[in-house]
């Protein structure tokens, strides 16, 4: 179980709320109206601290020492970009996700290295695909047999600067298209992969399980490609 800090108690700030206190997380919520607590119920057992969410001392209320992701879904995109760069670079919150509701500003973002959603396909389970630690999620597409998946992955970033190529080999599935800098782009046999890119690929469901491994392990040096010959003692190039 992990503890969450949460900027902004609108419609998806109080669901992603909910939703981790339902499944065994601790939450802290930070809104600087006090009234927006109430789509929380009386029943939400988490933190509700008043103030602003990129203030220091109404982090540290919220406890985001303790953090192991921050949302900023408040209806600012300026105050919610501050706040996940607050979160990161001065408390080393690794996973943040920022709420934007102009997606004309999706490149800068993602040069600042801050993962963001445009609202115009905004969704809490978009969320939790960035921010819980091994999130069980059904995936974007599902085909008619069930067997096949596509779905955003999780990459190391040991793979950056390596070809997508090679991941797809290691990992035994498909990428379908990569976003860059908030943009859809189609990989070519040359495509590296990027610090901030966001992977969807195609695999078998069957096959998930090995393909998140073999992703978050990050590239096996000469896996694949280089093999024992008893015979000779020696290597042989499988390529």
């Amino acid at each position: 179980m992990a503890h969450f800090v949460i900027m902004g108690c609108g419609r998806v700030g109080s669901s992603l709320a909910l939703t981790l206190e339902r499944g065994g997380h601790t939450v802290a919520v930070v809104d600087q109206d006090e009234r927006a607590f109430r789509r929380l119920g009386r029943h939400f057992g988490g933190q509700r601290v008043t103030g602003v969410g990129f203030d220091r001392d109404a982090l540290t209320k919220a406890r985001i020492h303790d953090a192991y992701a921050f949302a900023a879904v408040s209806s600012g995109d300026n105050s919610n970009i501050i706040a996940a760069r607050v979160a990161r670079e001065t408390f080393g919150v690794e996973h943040v996700v920022a709420r934007i509701y102009d997606p004309g500003r999706a490149e800068v973002y993602q040069r600042l290295g801050i993962p963001t959603v445009a609202a115009v396909r905004w969704s809490t389970d978009q969320v939790l695909r960035r921010i819980l630690p091994d999130a069980d999620l059904a995936g974007d597409f599902r085909d008619a047999s069930g067997r096949i998946i596509m779905s955003e992955v999780r990459v190391s970033p040991a793979w950056i600067g390596r070809p997508l190529a090679e991941l797809e080999a290691e990992a035994g599935l498909r990428v379908a298209f990569v976003t860059r800098m908030g943009e859809g782009i189609v990989p070519t046999g040359g495509t590296l992969y990027q610090q901030g890119d966001i992977v969807h690929a195609v695999m078998s469901v069957s096959g998930q399980s090995e393909a998140e491994r073999a992703l978050t392990a990050g590239p096996q040096t000469g896996a694949g490609l280089l093999e024992d010959r008893p015979e000779d003692g020696g290597k042989v190039d499988r390529a």
